[in-house]
């Protein structure tokens, strides 16, 4: 409001001043002559005398309401000179690195609205730097997690192709057995980089290619396409489908991608279970899907990292379960890209990964 603005302030504070300088002045004035009139103290009349003849009253009465208005307009801006100290002094103390600390705001004028607009560029600037050292701390991690899983297969390499240039091999058999190893090696470091690849578009926001995409269709082709892989390891799948279409507006590519994740990992790591459950459940205004597998399951210490980019539970970290530490987290990105969540439940019993994607009509 305009009648809580500074210029309104300091024009009330100088009427003010203004008004009891001039009640103040009056009533001195009345209690002199009264004084006066009753001669009480003959030195006090004598001096009144002595200061009215040789002096102008006029003139002794306006300084004497100016001294007055002076000392009531100080004593006015006096909180209003104490708000701009405060805010003096918490804006060094920030400028010095003092992050944490704030202005108080004090009053709704203008200098509150300042002191409200420091404290906000405050947090914003503090903000911005906590995101920046994550950001870096985001950068070292990434690279000491790509300089780790890169290294091992990279490492295996060139130590087998190493024996086999040196001709260190017994056979024509053993010089096809490096090679392989060399060559599964390679294939693995290939995907472990095409994934980085694919995770680091995905952060940057990929441009998807939406369209409506039936869910229902889809969710039985990829049963009819890992139906037989998962016989092959000794897994039978089973599938829950809805019996009428359901659609999301979406990339159905990058869609396939985080189911066939899910179905990969359910047939890496379920194969003690026996089953694999593929389910598509219509949630009024979303759909779900849900991968479920009966294995070994996660621990609880590593269930809320799992989606996490090169997290890997312990299992997997060894040559019989191979993977880039990255499936699970591109998996994220593209269902999160799709205004979606992804989630995962790990008990004795069973493990599952559930995705929730809005429906479209």
């Amino acid at each position: 409001m305009w009648i809580k603005s500074i210029k309104w302030k300091m024009l009330y504070m100088m009427l003010m001043s203004i008004g009891l300088s001039m009640v103040v002045t009056y009533a001195l004035f009345f209690l002199l002559n009264w004084m006066y009139s009753l001669d009480l103290f003959p030195m006090f009349n004598s001096l009144m005398r002595t200061l009215y003849y040789s002096t102008n009253p006029v003139v002794d009465l306006a300084l004497l309401v100016m001294l007055l208005f002076v000392v009531f307009y100080l004593l006015f801006m006096n909180r209003f000179t104490k708000r701009l100290e405060q805010l003096t002094t918490a804006v060094k103390d920030i400028a010095g690195g003092n992050l944490d600390r704030r202005c108080k705001v004090s009053a709704e004028d203008e200098l509150g609205s300042l002191e409200h607009h420091i404290n906000m560029m405050v947090s914003q600037l503090q903000t911005s730097i906590q995101e920046e050292r994550l950001a870096e701390q985001t950068k070292n991690e990434l690279i000491t997690n790509v300089s780790h899983d890169l290294r091992t297969p990279l490492t295996s390499i060139i130590g087998y192709l190493g024996l086999i240039e040196q001709d260190k091999y017994r056979d024509e058999v053993e010089l096809r057995h490096y090679t392989c190893i060399a060559y599964e090696k390679s294939q693995r470091l290939h995907l472990m980089i095409e994934d980085l690849f694919e995770y680091t578009r995905m952060s940057g926001r990929m441009q998807l290619h939406r369209q409506q995409v039936n869910m229902t269709e889809l969710v039985g082709q990829l049963y009819v396409h890992y139906r037989y892989p998962m016989e092959s390891a000794a897994l039978e799948l089973r599938m829950e489908n809805v019996a009428y279409p359901l659609y999301v507006l979406g990339d159905s590519l990058k869609l396939v991608r985080v189911l066939e994740n899910l179905l990969s990992n359910a047939m890496k790591y379920g194969r003690d279970g026996g089953v694999v459950e593929l389910q598509l459940h219509d949630r009024k205004h979303e759909l779900e899907i849900e991968v479920t597998n009966y294995g070994e399951p996660i621990p609880l210490q590593d269930l809320p990292h799992v989606f996490d980019r090169f997290y890997r539970v312990d299992k997997s970290r060894n040559d019989e379960v191979s993977g880039s530490g990255l499936g699970l987290a591109i998996a994220k990105a593209i269902v999160e890209l799709h205004d979606g969540r992804i989630e995962a439940d790990s008990d004795e019993l069973s493990t599952t990964f559930r995705v929730k994607l809005p429906q479209s009509s």
